[in-house]
C-alpha cells in the first residue's frame, strides 16, 4: 500500500507522448522549406560576390594614391596674380 505522500507506481514512470501524425508532417515540410530558402540565399550571396569581384577587377590595376593624399607634400597653391 502506498501512503498519501507517495507516488502511485503506475504514475511514477512517465509514458512517452504520442506525436500527432499531422504535427510530424508539418515539421518536416517546414524544415524542408527552411533548407531550400537557406540554400537559395547562400547561392544568391555567392553570385552577388562573384559579380562584385568581376566589376571591381575590370577597373584595371590599382594605382597608388598621389603624395598629396598621404600628406607627404604641401598642397599646390594658386599662382599669385600679377600686379598691374
Amino acid at each position: 500500500m502506498t501512503g498519501p505522500n507517495q507516488a502511485k507506481p503506475e504514475l511514477a514512470t512517465p509514458t512517452p507522448a504520442e506525436p500527432t501524425p499531422g504535427a510530424a508532417k508539418l515539421a518536416d515540410r517546414r524544415g524542408r522549406w527552411v533548407a531550400i530558402l537557406t540554400g537559395a540565399l547562400s547561392i544568391l550571396i555567392g553570385l552577388v560576390y562573384l559579380v562584385l569581384i568581376t566589376l571591381l577587377d575590370a577597373r584595371g590595376p590599382m594605382q597608388p594614391p598621389p603624395p598629396e593624399a598621404l600628406g607627404l607634400t604641401a598642397p599646390p597653391t594658386a599662382p599669385a596674380k600679377a600686379q598691374t
